[in-house]
């Protein structure tokens, strides 16, 4: 009994010191105002609590600018992202169920000192894409390609070469971030991982065997156009939620995973969305690209 005190006293004194290196890191770059931009891999739809302005944005009090703001101790944030936002609605209103989201930039301003943006998965309907079609074809070849047969027009790959277009979206949306906060730190979010390296959980995420591997190219294919841009940009950072997120896909066991399945869960997230694990998960990410 003594030995497992000590021990508990010892991996208590741990945690205390990583948790007081953590803030005290983060209290090294004190930001005042804090705007987060973006779709619904930054609002959080679903995941408990709710917000209402406007509540079919599915913007959550747990999303990932939620636990970043709460750690980094801002004295003003601002969350104006929304599900289903592209980079249109960067300046343009959203309109959603029973209200309306107003164009994002509007929360920028000059004393902006922080801007968090994750974007670009809605444009050109990539994402709406993939889940509202491939899972459908899973039955016509379960253990073949059918989605990505599907996209694959002359031998070019459809999906992927509207991607390269949204790149060059995101680095206007960047220009018009640096014009209206000049003095921000911007950090451009990238998408975390939805389907796993290797292996298959149909029930979970019901593509075809094939059409995993293809998913997976899709995604890295539009975290690549966006760091991209970012490069291109020169002004912004890119943090990589892709690799971090390994062993954190839809397939993962239950509190691994940081990303839904096909069964939207309505107190926890909707379909092929993040679960809180999943924004806390990428909020640890961000801090640490911050330190």
């Amino acid at each position: 009994m003594r030995f497992r005190r000590v021990l508990f006293a010892a991996v208590s004194t741990v945690v205390l010191l990583i948790v007081s290196t953590t803030a005290a890191t983060a209290a090294e770059r004190s930001y005042r105002s804090y705007v987060a931009l973006g779709d619904s891999y930054t609002s959080g739809p679903l995941i408990p609590l709710p917000r209402f302005d406007p509540l079919f944005c599915g913007k959550s009090t747990q999303n990932y600018p939620s636990i970043l703001a709460a750690a980094l101790r801002v004295r003003s944030y601002t969350d104006i992202s929304c599900g289903g936002a592209d980079t249109t609605n960067m300046t343009q209103p959203q309109s959603v169920f029973l209200g309306r989201n107003p164009a994002q930039f509007s929360a920028l301003s000059p004393r902006t000192d922080l801007v968090t943006l994750g974007i670009g998965g809605n444009d050109y309907g990539v994402f709406g894409t993939l889940v509202g079609t491939c899972p459908s074809l899973r039955a016509s070849d379960p253990t073949g390609n059918p989605c990505q047969d599907r996209f694959t027009v002359g031998g070019v790959d459809t999906v992927k070469a509207k991607i390269a277009d949204t790149g060059k979206n995101v680095e206007k949306v960047l220009a018009g971030i640096h014009a209206r906060s000049p003095r921000a730190d911007v950090l451009v979010i990238g998408y975390p991982r939805i389907a796993p390296e290797s292996g298959y959980c149909p029930k979970i995420l019901p593509f075809a065997e094939g059409d995993y591997a293809w998913l997976n190219d899709v995604e890295k294919a539009l975290n690549s156009a966006i760091e991209k841009a970012v490069a291109a940009d020169g002004k912004s950072s890119f943090v990589d939620t892709f690799g971090p997120s390994a062993g954190h896909d839809a397939c993962a066991p239950k509190g691994a995973a940081w990303i839904n399945g096909q069964h939207t869960n309505l107190l926890a997230a909707a379909a092929y969305h993040p679960y809180r694990t999943g924004m806390a998960g990428v909020a640890a990410v961000i801090l640490r690209h911050l330190r």
